[in-house]
């Protein structure tokens, strides 16, 4: 399937996100203020982690294989197998520490012990979330674009409506424990979309794991790992440090720009991560990858370009509408962080190939790097430019990562060139 086909298949799940997420972050604006979006922002980040070493961090390999295996059921049953095995015995040792520590988690997450309960959700619904991530990786992997839409919409949909009811009831605690509560949720509305198919019967996605297939998944884990730790720390770190020299609001503002451009980045990347994983994993030889790449910039950048220039212009609208007045200091960040996000959407598409042709090395190494230089820029240009200095930190890290991928990429695949065998040869 072409890159413009998924990418209108897509369109109606990306849509449907991306006005979900603008209207979270109304009702958020409004049930929460500026300092209540800096302590959702520290719960997003946790859960992150959390997700991340809960489900093993096997969705991509997942993904990668099921792509590769496409016409063999069989080695498709015995990585989703292992990779289901592998999910539940990690989410639930997971869920368990996250019970046990949901005081101290608390403290230190939304600096608020009492607020306990939250990690107790998050602790519940787990299991549930790493499943529905395992069938969402799966109809990936087999290029099931349609049902993908469906299951994306409907999660969607769930979100927003248990969001909007618990913070309307029940103010920032309620929008806590939506985000605790909802990731566990979307799980049965993603079921009854995979009951649907073929391929969805229990054999074939509960059964002993295969010892090789899980070592090759956690080569994925280590990747994924390693971003589920190193990004969101960097956030919690940086958001501290906002708080510690600016004020809580300031960086309810940063978060507040920070979900914004999330919301705004996501009508790209999520079309990209449905087509281009699996389709990295399928190309033989530089050239078309070279190909598969380039096509994707003609499509990206411009879009990059025009979207963060509309917004850019309509900045003091999109505030009034998405968010409140008292967020209109936020208006001063824009710049910088849509320059940011289309510095990123440039090195995300090359970073794939990393994720496609699995350069574990290369991608952990960068992870840490950079997420440590975002922290340090943070500092730097904070102590001279204020608030916007954290922004400027973020197109700063994406324009150095850009490069960096850049060269790093091509250094791999022209010595993988070079050491291939020659038709014929051993």
């Amino acid at each position: 399937m072409s890159l413009v086909k998924t990418s209108l298949l897509n369109g109606i799940a990306v849509l449907v996100k991306a006005l979900s997420m603008f209207v979270l972050n109304k009702v958020l604006a409004v049930y929460a203020g500026p300092s209540g979006y800096a302590v959702i922002g520290q719960l997003q980040n946790a859960l992150t982690m959390i997700n991340t070493l809960s489900i093993g961090a096997v969705n991509t390999g997942v993904t990668k294989y099921t792509a590769e295996y496409a016409d063999d059921l069989q080695r498709q049953a015995k990585v989703w197998q292992s990779a289901t095995a592998l999910a539940l015995v990690s989410s639930l040792t997971i869920a368990l520490l996250v019970g046990l520590f949901s005081r101290p988690l608390a403290g230190y997450f939304l600096h608020n012990d009492d607020l306990y309960g939250v990690f107790i959700a998050v602790a519940l619904s787990l299991s549930f979330f790493t499943l529905h991530a395992l069938l969402l990786a799966i109809l990936n992997g087999r290029k099931e674009v349609g049902r993908y839409v469906t299951a994306s919409i409907s999660a969607s949909l769930v979100s927003l409506a248990l969001t909007s009811l618990l913070a309307y009831k029940y103010g920032l605690y309620g929008a806590l424990l939506s985000i605790g509560i909802g990731q566990g949720a979307i799980f049965f509305t993603t079921l009854a979309v995979c009951r649907r198919t073929s391929w969805f019967r229990l054999h074939l996605l509960f059964g002993r794991w295969q010892s090789a297939i899980v070592l090759d998944l956690f080569k994925f884990a280590a990747m994924a790992v390693t971003a589920a730790i190193c990004l969101p720390v960097a956030q919690v770190l940086i958001r501290s440090h906002l708080i510690h020299r600016f004020g809580i609001d300031a960086a309810g503002y940063w978060e507040a720009m920070w979900r914004l451009s999330s919301a705004y980045l996501i009508i790209i990347t999520m079309t990209l991560s449905v087509y281009y994983l699996p389709r990295l994993s399928e190309l033989k030889g530089n050239r078309a990858i070279f190909g598969e790449i380039c096509s994707g910039y003609l499509l990206i950048l411009p879009a990059a370009v025009v979207g963060g220039g509309v917004i850019y212009l309509l900045r003091d609208f999109i505030i009034h509408l998405l968010f409140t007045p008292d967020f209109m200091p936020m208006r001063e960040l824009f710049a910088w962080q849509l320059l940011g996000d289309a510095l990123k959407l440039g090195s995300w598409l090359v970073a794939s190939v990393m994720l496609g042709k699995a350069m574990f090395k290369l991608y952990i190494v960068s992870e840490i790097i950079f997420a440590a230089l975002f922290y340090g820029l943070t500092v730097w240009f904070t102590g001279s430019d204020g608030l916007q200095g954290v922004v400027k930190a973020y197109a700063v890290n994406n324009l150095v990562y850009w490069i960096f991928m850049v060269v790093s990429i091509a250094i791999v695949l022209k010595s993988s060139h070079r050491t291939a065998p020659v038709d014929g040869q051993a």
